[in-house]
């Protein structure tokens, strides 16, 4: 029996012998982006925010675009009116502007946001709240895919509506586009809470130095109390405390968007941009089979490229499942 196993293994036990390739990337790190975003709820407008606080050094300007164009105004002017004081006189960084983008201008740009989401679950709601989205979405998905391709979109796209790892793969179906070009962005935050949990437990403290996060923003997630010296017990239990993080907050009566706009998409976003390492899903499959995995990873000048360590074979088996589950809803 083997004693390590690895990620780009993965494939193949899906039966999957020649994944599509990785290596290229949509934009120029070190290049200033043009940004759009669609659809500014909760979780949009709380990602423009941090894009517009901190992306002085990689973002060149951020397009908005909503069905609520009153939304729209308010956010131009809101948004605009965040700046330091003396930046125009070269005291400070001068933030990225935000102007208002129409439904044909969305892939005009080099990085692309989907946020846009039906049927958001009501505070009431119960299970794994993420996948009850998945169909109502898949249909925005398949339009605005549609865009992309009619458009011969070269940039990236970046997935943030729930259930994301899903979208990401619906997006890829419809859109014709190349797998490296589409990046889903739910982990960052799955991993934020595992920190946040480190921090109270002593028995947890390694992961913030050791652990690592797979998989997808939902109940399939796994956490790692860390790769060397593995703790099956320890990690399910961590795992258990993340996924049901959500829960806490909506017991007192919040939808929990704060962390998983900042973490996830803002934060994880602009260290893309940079080509340093965050966590995001990469494409592991096929023209017709596969799934988006979420892992360490980052674009360099070989392409997306992801953490491939070798792995202990508990540890490899909870994300096979993980995986394996995906493909299972393509």
């Amino acid at each position: 029996m083997k004693e390590v196993y690895y990620i780009h293994e993965l494939p193949e036990r899906a039966g999957i012998t020649a994944p599509l390739t990785l290596s290229d990337r949509p934009f120029e790190p070190g290049k200033k982006a043009r940004v759009h975003i669609l659809a500014l709820g909760d979780v949009g407008t709380t990602m423009l925010i941090g894009l517009r606080l901190l992306g002085a050094a990689d973002i060149a300007s951020i397009g908005i675009c909503d069905l609520n164009g009153n939304n729209l105004s308010r956010l131009e002017i809101e948004i605009n009116q965040i700046r330091y004081p003396f930046a125009a006189q070269g005291d400070g960084p001068v933030l990225p502007p935000v102007h208002i983008v129409t439904e044909e201008q969305l892939f005009d740009c080099d990085l692309f946001i989907f946020c846009a989401s039906k049927g958001v679950p009501p505070l009431s709601a119960t299970g794994d709240v993420r996948m009850a989205q998945l169909e109502a979405n898949k249909g925005l998905i398949g339009h605005f895919a549609g865009l992309a391709r009619s458009a011969g979109y070269k940039g990236l796209v970046c997935i943030v509506s729930d259930p994301v790892d899903p979208l990401c793969a619906a997006f890829l179906d419809a859109s014709g586009i190349r797998p490296w070009q589409i990046r889903g962005y739910g982990l960052g935050v799955m991993n934020a809470r595992a920190c946040y949990y480190a921090e109270k437990d002593g028995r947890l403290a390694h992961y913030l130095t050791e652990g690592r996060a797979f998989g997808p923003h939902g109940e399939d997630l796994v956490i790692a109390d860390r790769i060397e010296g593995y703790d099956d017990t320890l990690s399910r239990e961590l795992t258990k405390k993340v996924v049901e993080a959500n829960h806490v907050v909506r017991n007192l009566g919040y939808k929990p968007y704060i962390a998983p706009a900042l973490s996830s998409a803002a934060l994880s976003i602009l260290l893309t941009l940079r080509g340093c390492w965050h966590y995001g899903s990469v494409y592991l499959g096929d023209k017709d089979r596969g799934a988006f995995l979420g892992v360490r990873s980052r674009y360099s000048e070989e392409g997306l490229v992801y953490e491939d360590r070798p792995l202990p074979r508990a540890l490899y088996d909870r994300i096979e499942y993980a995986y394996l589950r995906l493909c299972a809803l393509r």
